[in-house]
């Protein structure tokens, strides 16, 4: 049996929303397995959904750029919120969103491609390590393309242009090149930055967390005849799909339609063919564990004060 910790309760309690002792009870019933422990919670009614608490797990910056029929996005974490604020970090990465944007946004060929001004993007990050003295690592990359149309963005908690907490690039296939276009681009980009979409359609999803969902809602309602278990799970997933499928969603814009309806209408409206071929949203930190300290002991610590 695993040990649990007031720790893992806490994060079990952030993560769900459930009471403290129902988080104790949940992992002790599932030997402190986290992931276990909220299905549990979620089968007994306890738990809404399994959603990570939306605290920062790592500090740094998104950067995005876009240029004609090309969007990039990159993530370049640093140790402490600080380095966010610095002119130079900020330069670091909105030089590497635009090497991404030239040349490539595959983390490897990234960091080996060529830095303005001399040597390679992993050479300036590693100069920027001895220059601000805090570690630095170029964490993740993507980049959209489309043949004819527009990528759409949208930076959150924007601190300059092109850098933020959260970025978003969405690809509209299109003839058109409209300011309408555009305009669709950057409000479905937004959309994605509130709604947090896990996939454009429901065939994008990992099968094994449909897998889970199923398994949850089966559980959930255990004891049911095998026919009506059946229906319950069908409705329960179509529901599912709604709230993580982009096409699915309900439009922030305009809550009588969802997304696909809004791409749709604005076809119409342009009269030619509209396509949401694909997204990237970039949260900063997301999925990455931070320890947590304190921040007065520490500064006790460095001053040679007892705190």
């Amino acid at each position: 049996m695993a040990t649990v910790t007031a720790a893992m309760v806490k994060d079990l309690r952030e993560k769900t929303g459930a009471g403290m002792m129902d988080c104790k009870t949940a992992l002790d019933s599932n030997n402190g397995d986290i992931e276990a422990a909220i299905d549990w919670l979620r089968t007994k009614g306890l738990a809404k959904a399994a959603k990570k608490s939306g605290r920062v797990a790592a500090e740094g910056l998104i950067g995005l750029r876009v240029s004609g029929h090309k969007g990039v996005v990159v993530e370049v974490n640093s140790e402490t919120d600080f380095v966010a604020r610095n002119e130079e970090f900020q330069s670091l990465v909105l030089t590497i969103a635009n090497v991404a944007l030239e040349k490539s946004a595959n983390v490897d060929a990234l960091n080996a491609a060529h830095y303005p001004g001399g040597g390679t993007v992993q050479e300036a990050i590693q100069n920027a390590i001895a220059t601000i003295g805090e570690n630095m690592t170029l964490r993740r990359a993507a980049e959209l393309t489309v043949h004819e149309g527009v990528i759409g963005s949208y930076i959150h908690s924007s601190i300059a242009d092109g850098l933020g907490k959260i970025g978003v690039i969405v690809a509209l296939e299109s003839p058109s090149k409209s300011d309408e276009l555009a305009l669709l681009g950057r409000q479905i980009a937004m959309h994605v930055a509130a709604a947090n979409p896990q996939a454009l359609e429901a065939a994008g999803l990992d099968p094994a967390t449909v897998a889970r969902e199923k398994a949850v809602l089966a559980e959930k309602n255990a004891g049911k005849p095998a026919n009506v278990l059946e229906k319950i799970v069908e409705s329960g997933i179509k529901t599912y799909y709604k709230e993580v499928c982009l096409l699915e969603q309900s439009y922030i814009h305009d809550s009588t339609k969802t997304v696909a309806q809004a791409v749709k209408e604005a076809a119409n409206k342009l009269g030619v063919a509209v396509e949401l071929k694909g997204f990237y949203r970039y949260a900063l930190g997301e999925g990455i564990e931070k320890q947590e300290t304190d921040f007065a002991a520490e500064v006790a610590a460095a001053s040679g004060v007892k705190a």
